[in-house]
């Protein structure tokens, strides 16, 4: 992504209400969805931990004109499948809002303080430390073995 492509996700993702910190981060791989005019309509990401064995998911998000046509649940689910091939165990996320959507991706409920600490070192994970918007958070897990890829293009 470039430093443009940065800043329109920031804007996309400020509209959505969610976190845009370390968004240039190397360590958070962003994907973004775009209309037929260049538009960004859809975004999905994950922060993986410094050993790459959890990820945050982080940045799913859809535009207001855009949602209910399945897009959320597809950009989630790419990036589930992402992380699980890049090595990672487990999918960790915070949502106060959006629980029933995130159950139906097979997340259940997690206990915060395990999630800031197996991934302490994310930016997200940082920032609501630092600020006191942890202990307002709730978190999410799901593990990810079962979306690997196996040799051949087959889940196992």
């Amino acid at each position: 992504m470039t430093n443009d492509d940065v800043q329109e996700l920031r804007a996309f993702l400020s509209e959505a209400d969610l976190t845009i910190a370390g968004l240039d981060s190397t360590a958070v791989r962003v994907w973004v969805e775009r209309d037929p005019d260049g538009r960004i309509v859809g975004s999905t990401g994950y922060e993986a931990s410094t050993d790459g064995a959890d990820v945050l998911i982080r940045s799913v998000a859809v535009s207001s004109t855009r949602r209910t046509a399945g897009i959320g649940t597809r950009l989630a689910r790419f990036a589930l499948h992402e992380a699980a091939n890049s090595g990672a165990t487990r999918a960790w996320l915070f949502s106060r809002r959006s629980g029933p959507f995130w159950q139906k991706l097979g997340f259940g409920p997690a206990n915060r303080d395990e999630l800031a600490a197996v991934l302490f070192d994310t930016q997200q994970v940082r920032l609501f430390t630092e600020t006191g918007q942890l202990e307002r958070e709730v978190a999410w897990m799901r593990d990810l073995q079962a979306l690997r890829y196996a040799p051949g293009g087959t889940a196992r």
